[in-house]
């Protein structure tokens, strides 16, 4: 599958203003998400349905006697097919629809809730961990460790690994077409699965980013200081976004050393792949680049 994608930053101007290019790229991000989730979840459902019926048709089949298909018949199976694949689309769009409400859900209760919690408790157990650098810390320490005993945690799953396995092979790709090499599986396979301008280096980053933010929250009640820190999520991810690019920029800055965790953390999030799947990388690549020669536009790295 492949499309043209809109840039909304060249039609509102300010949607390109440091910070705010931040903030519509991640929601960007999570529309596209949202849009390759129920894609993925549609050709899934389909294939069940289109099982369902050939299974039908096979059986019914069996049981008629042996003549030439009619044309009626022909017609009936056809749409058969196009009725299941309407009834997959409007599953799919209610399953994604739910999993991105679910998703939000674990998110916020993950890492806004529990963390605030448990410095809340300790905070109880020891008042020396209640002053607001103290508290802050405590909190972001407990977000991190939850988010590494997460991603580590679903990296134990086939299907994730395999996941993290088309990521490495994304990432020595983007490497190999930037350095202008040729996209050969042998070219794309000496380059590293870590790259810096990664989404598992822009989460790192906002947990980071995050603590210095919520100390200068002068808030000290539970549900103040909650609510304060969904609000302030879009700040911080822009302001995460803005280091980001330009670590990737200037990789011998204060900035890059900032980001190192992020690409610390891309040892779990990225596997080495096979040669199947960094060929897989590099059709994508060069649809994606073609796409965008036909349209008009060029390479920009951000």
């Amino acid at each position: 599958m492949q499309e043209p994608l809109d840039r909304p930053s060249e039609k509102h101007k300010w949607m390109g203003w440091p910070i705010v290019r931040g903030v519509m790229t991640l929601g960007y991000a999570m529309s596209l998400g949202y849009r390759a989730l129920r894609f993925s979840a549609n050709v899934a459902i389909e294939d069940v349905m289109q099982s369902d019926v050939d299974a039908d048709h096979v059986e019914t089949s069996a049981r008629a006697v042996p003549t030439k298909r009619s044309e009626t018949e022909r017609s009936t199976v056809e749409s058969t097919k196009t009725q299941a694949r309407e009834k997959a689309a409007a599953i799919s769009g209610w399953l994604a629809a739910v999993n991105v409400v679910i998703s939000l859900a674990f998110f916020i209760f993950m890492y806004k809730y529990l963390p605030l919690v448990a410095a809340t408790e300790l905070k109880k157990v020891n008042p020396a961990l209640g002053g607001q650098i103290m508290f802050n810390l405590v909190d972001g320490g407990v977000r991190l460790i939850l988010f590494l005993l997460f991603i580590w945690g679903v990296s134990l799953f086939p299907d994730i690994r395999r996941v993290y396995e088309f990521h490495g092979a994304e990432h020595k790709t983007v490497f190999a077409f930037e350095n202008g090499d040729p996209l050969s599986t042998t070219t794309v396979q000496k380059y590293s699965t870590f790259h810096p301008r990664c989404g598992t280096s822009f989460l790192m980053t906002v947990m980071l980013i995050s603590i210095g933010f919520y100390m200068l929250v002068p808030f000290t009640t539970f549900w103040a200081r909650f609510a304060a820190r969904i609000a302030l999520l879009p700040v911080i991810a822009g302001v995460s976004y803005e280091i980001i690019r330009f670590a990737a920029k200037h990789r011998g800055s204060l900035f890059a050393l900032m980001t190192a965790p992020g690409l610390w953390l891309q040892r779990i999030t990225t596997k080495p792949p096979s040669d199947e799947q960094a060929q897989c990388a590099i059709v994508a690549l060069d649809h994606a680049m073609t796409l965008e020669k036909e349209h008009g536009g060029e390479l920009v790295i951000a």
